[in-house]
């Protein structure tokens, strides 16, 4: 019954997304909660996952057809051991 309900709720094509309205908001997309959080003067709350988040969930949906969210996709790059590098640029030349 659980692995059931996960397989309902992870795993849809990109096309099955998008017919339910959900391809451009979160968990699939972070703009739209992004801007909510602008908008309640949040912005230190706003986590944007890291390009490498985005490039894996591109590879696996051209590969497995799914179109995973991407808390999901981060996570599992976490688990197998994938660790964020922070490039924060500060406005100054180096």
């Amino acid at each position: 019954m659980e692995q059931q309900k996960i397989k309902e709720t992870i795993f849809k094509t990109r096309e099955q997304v998008e017919k339910e309205g959900k391809a451009f908001s979160f968990p699939y997309s972070v703009v739209s909660k992004a801007y909510q959080l602008l908008h309640e003067g949040k912005e230190t709350k706003i986590h944007l996952p890291h390009s490498d988040v985005y490039f894996v969930r591109a590879a696996l949906e051209k590969h497995s057809g799914y179109f995973f969210p991407l808390d999901v996709i981060e996570e599992a790059m976490r688990l197998e051991g994938w660790k964020e590098q922070r490039h924060v640029y500060l406005g100054k030349d180096l």
